[in-house]
């Protein structure tokens, strides 16, 4: 018994920040962005919370799925930004919706709504008649060095949802972890206390990144994860509808296509107008093209995404709405 998805929902900040603004404060242009990235724009928060998009991304999904807050048997949030260090953005989420469940939060960067769709397939094995809310969401913009070219221009913030319900259409899903901090990392601080001889180095709180090791890395862990759960369901590369992949770089999706040899038409992309939203990457991509009626009933769906740990994660579902 695993689950079958029964609405989505998603929600962006208001505020543009398009690569010709982005030009005005980093050494950059939007050519440079465009043919390194694919992006074109982003969304960042200025006076929204991540709480809030996460609200609104809960009310769609909830709206879409029929349910009620008050029916939710659990709330998972897939997040490194939450507007507090506790208590977790999931059970402020939970308190703003009005439920009346357990809620907890999950870090695994951008592969966040991967591994919080393999805990709910657990939680429907002990009890099949539940209503799960997943979330994933991130204010990237926190966490970014604006002065920083190399990281500034990739990386949005926003949130995506989806509520789960009973069946069986998660026909399998692979998670893997490669702990390894140099390639990716956001480094908390010792704050002011006395006693720690680093509180006094700290480093700043910024994202750090490789950006060639992690096109190494990513390219290679998609397409071997998502061969790896395409074998374990025995299903056929031509039998997959649509490919939803983790929104980081264009060139990066297009080499994982291009290496698992599926049609670009079967890749589903938003990069260009949404740009890196971390764990929000995938549900957010989910959500439009549901809402766009784009998946027909019966379509097997492949999510796969990577992130900092280093996470990876792929699995299939069925589209059962």
């Amino acid at each position: 018994m695993s689950f079958t998805i029964l609405g989505t929902g998603s929600a962006l900040p208001a505020r543009i920040i398009t690569n010709e603004e982005l030009s005005r404060m980093v050494d950059t242009s939007d050519d440079w962005i465009r043919s390194r990235t694919g992006i074109s724009q982003r969304r960042v928060c200025s006076s929204e919370s991540l709480t809030d998009l996460a609200y609104q991304a809960a009310l769609q999904a909830l709206e879409d799925s029929h349910c009620q807050a008050s029916e939710l048997d659990l709330i998972i949030c897939a997040t490194i930004s939450a507007d507090y260090a506790t208590p977790s953005l999931a059970c402020v989420l939970q308190m703003r919706l009005g439920a009346h469940c357990p809620a907890f939060d999950v870090n695994a960067a951008c592969t966040g709504f991967l591994y919080g769709l393999d805990i709910a397939a657990g939680y429907f094995a002990r009890n099949p008649q539940q209503r799960i809310l997943l979330v994933g969401a991130d204010a990237m913009s926190k966490l970014v060095d604006w002065q920083d070219r190399g990281t500034c221009v990739l990386f949005g913030d926003g949130a995506g949802a989806a509520v789960l319900g009973p069946g069986d259409d998660l026909l399998t899903i692979q998670l893997n972890a490669k702990g390894d901090i140099a390639p990716l990392y956001a480094a908390n601080g010792w704050g002011n206390s006395p006693f720690h001889q680093a509180a006094e180095q700290q480093q700043k709180p910024y994202l750090v990144m490789d950006g060639q090791e992690v096109f190494r890395f990513a390219v290679t862990s998609m397409v071997q994860t998502v061969e790896q759960v395409l074998q374990r369901a025995g299903v056929r590369k031509d039998e997959i509808a649509y490919l939803l992949p983790h929104q980081a770089n264009i060139r990066i999706i297009d080499a994982a296509v291009s290496r698992l040899g599926l049609p670009q038409e079967k890749c589903l992309t938003n990069i260009a107008l949404r740009g890196n939203t971390s764990a929000a990457c995938v549900a957010i991509l989910l959500d439009e093209q549901n809402r766009a009626g784009r998946f027909q009933k019966g379509d097997l769906l492949v999510l796969t995404a990577f992130g900092g740990g280093l996470t990876t994660g792929a699995c299939i579902l069925r589209w059962n709405q």
